[in-house]
């Protein structure tokens, strides 16, 4: 019964990811599971050409677990929702397998364009709490995508985004179950140092021009000193000195 083996999965799927799961019969309390549940009815519903009915169905979803899929979405098996309020994804996503993601994710398109607008997820990715990946592009497999990045470019695979607009900060190892959202080198943290390393080299450099300034102004005054001896001396007719 195809029921059943969708609890099943959800079951396996929450028990490798979710630490808080305690028993089997807890998956019945995550607003993922019933989400999940009512989506792959609506989606068949939306593949038949029954969009008002798909529509109606996940939106009685909505409301029930804050978790917004639209019928129309692919999504692949594994996939999982951890704490999924606020979590909202568009018509043309497609997800492949393995992936999680976090309370407040949208995956979501930038217009009112028509066709595909909205994201292609690969394979075992991580999208963190917050995170926005707006537009039509692909996300690499095996990515890692930080809580409260914003990605509005394709992300390569087997690396890691951080950031606002994100930016590729590491490279990660395949096939990671590694579920940290948030200990990740900092962009904005290593631009800064740089910036500070490179004023200090600027203004020790900038002292010793000023010093060379003040001991070529020294020896510019002797000279003129100097000039002016001579001139006087010529003045008087007195002899040069030699």
């Amino acid at each position: 019964m195809g029921w059943l083996n969708n609890i099943k999965e959800e079951i396996k799927v929450v028990r490798d990811r979710d630490p808080a799961m305690h028993s089997d019969l807890e998956v019945f309390l995550y607003g993922s599971f019933w989400a999940m549940l009512a989506y792959r009815k609506a989606h068949r519903h939306y593949l038949k050409g029954h969009y008002f009915r798909a529509r109606w169905i996940s939106q009685r979803a909505v409301r029930r677990t804050g978790i917004e899929i639209h019928p129309g979405a692919e999504i692949g098996k594994g996939f999982f929702i951890d704490h999924g309020t606020g979590v909202v994804i568009g018509e043309t996503t497609i997800i492949g397998d393995n992936v999680t993601l976090y309370q407040g994710v949208t995956l979501g398109g930038t217009g009112k364009e028509q066709g595909k607008r909205h994201p292609t997820v690969g394979n075992n990715v991580m999208i963190g709490s917050g995170a926005k990946v707006l537009g039509s592009f692909k996300i690499g497999d095996n990515v890692k995508i930080a809580a409260g990045a914003v990605v509005l470019q394709e992300v390569p695979p087997n690396c890691t985004v951080v950031g606002v607009p994100a930016r590729v900060v590491k490279m990660t190892q395949p096939n990671s179950n590694d579920l940290d959202q948030i200990h990740f080198p900092d962009p904005v943290k290593t631009d800064i140092e740089n910036l500070n390393h490179g004023q200090s080299a600027l203004t020790n450099r900038l002292l010793e021009l000023e010093d060379e300034l003040r001991r070529e102004q020294v020896i510019c005054r002797k000279l003129e000193e100097n000039v002016d001896r001579l001139q006087a001396a010529i003045l008087q007719g007195a002899d040069l000195p030699e």
